[in-house]
């Protein structure tokens, strides 16, 4: 497959870079950041996502959705990382809308597929444990009681978690198995804390106290979610990779604008031969991530059980490439660079942020190890 975004997909990201540009700058991160927003993101641009039908990508059409793939939420996600615009897209939108297409009852799609389409409800996906992403590392113990389920345990880093409505808890529910459980965030014995992350976005702590839940409340099969759970997390990934994409991106234009425009000895210091260098090399760093991230975005809708292997390569070369980009935009920007009223600082704290999101460079660098028998 070509590895160039067809006529449909290259309007949508016109059409998302245009309204994010518009309607969500950075400045819009910095207000909500500044007045210390109680919530960390606008609803009212959440309920716009919907009206553009950027919240509904993933939701099948049977569901009032647009029933779209990877590749369009990857344009979205990538749109978002150049703009730093906080929304729950990647909690709900991919995450949660994904998890429920593929494995949701029947009753449970009609409830909450319709809702994430019209951008009517935030549902975030509890997975992690500790300080880093380690998926296979899970002590929450999902419990049968009776025809139900008794769900305890603790839950960090979960993105959007205190705004949201419902949960998609992943437990312990057998010696080996793990089970996706929908919990909602007002049952009795769920806990909730917010906690701020160093780049102003949203995220959570959770606690479930012996939460009692019915037979209803489980996705798909009971102690068989790992092939459910793996798929949404490289789907986490590749959007994920896409915001860091964008990210670097936006980093180097404004970087490559300011070594035009600032003159030291006369001179634009785009003329010195050394930054130059480094320029160009950032640029080619850059291109090598899109051309690898849009071959794991079109892997992920071809045949998504068998793209473990370039995806953890993108998520791996978007991490470094983001890393390269801001800190070199940094740098040449000089003294500046490090101040809070300059951009390219909010953008260096997102892209930290969007490196430890489902597994760092050498998380997934050991990944691809692994697959190749290391």
């Amino acid at each position: 497959m070509a590895l160039v975004l067809n006529e449909e997909q290259g309007m949508l990201r016109d059409s998302v870079n245009a309204f994010l540009s518009e309607r969500a700058p950075v400045a819009h991160l910095r207000k909500l950041r500044d007045s210390r927003d109680a919530l960390g993101f606008d609803r009212g641009l959440w309920r716009q996502f919907a009206e553009q039908g950027y919240s509904a990508i993933l939701v099948p059409e049977a569901h009032g959705g647009l029933g779209l793939g990877a590749v369009e939420a990857g344009i979205i996600g990538e749109a978002l990382g150049r703009t730093l615009t906080p929304t729950p897209f990647l909690s709900t939108a991919v995450l949660a809308a994904r998890t429920l297409a593929r494995a949701g009852s029947p009753a449970q799609q009609a409830a909450l597929l319709p809702k994430i389409a019209a951008a009517e409800t935030v549902i975030a996906l509890a997975l992690d444990e500790t300080s880093k992403h380690r998926p296979d590392a899970i002590a929450a113990r999902a419990a049968r009681e009776g025809s139900g389920w008794r769900l305890s345990g603790a839950k960090t880093f979960v993105l959007d978690g205190h705004a949201a409505d419902q949960f998609i808890v992943v437990a312990r529910s057998a010696d080996r198995g793990l089970t996706l459980l929908l919990v909602d965030a007002r049952a009795a014995g769920v806990g909730i804390e917010r906690t701020l992350m160093v780049d102003a976005h949203n995220a959570a702590r959770l606690r479930f106290d012996g939460v009692k839940l019915g037979a209803d409340a489980v996705i798909g099969e009971a102690d068989a979610a790992g092939a459910v759970l793996d798929e949404t997390l490289d789907l986490g990934r590749v959007v994920v990779a896409a915001q860091l994409l964008g990210i670097a991106d936006a980093v180097f234009e404004r970087t490559l604008a300011y070594l035009k425009e600032r003159r030291q000895f006369d001179r634009a210091i785009g003329e010195f031969q050394a930054l130059q260098h480094r320029a160009a090399e950032l640029y080619i760093d850059i291109e090598l991530t899109r051309a690898l991230l849009l071959g794991a975005l079109q892997a992920m809708d071809a045949e998504p059980a068998k793209a473990a292997l370039i995806v953890a390569q993108a998520k791996a070369h978007a991490c470094t490439s983001a890393k390269r980009a801001v800190q070199e935009g940094v740098q040449m920007h000089g003294g500046i660079g490090m101040t809070d009223e300059f951009d390219i600082g909010l953008y260096m704290k997102r892209a930290r942020t969007l490196q430890e999101l489902f597994g760092d460079a050498g998380f997934h660098a050991d990944r691809v190890a692994a697959m190749g028998g290391y």
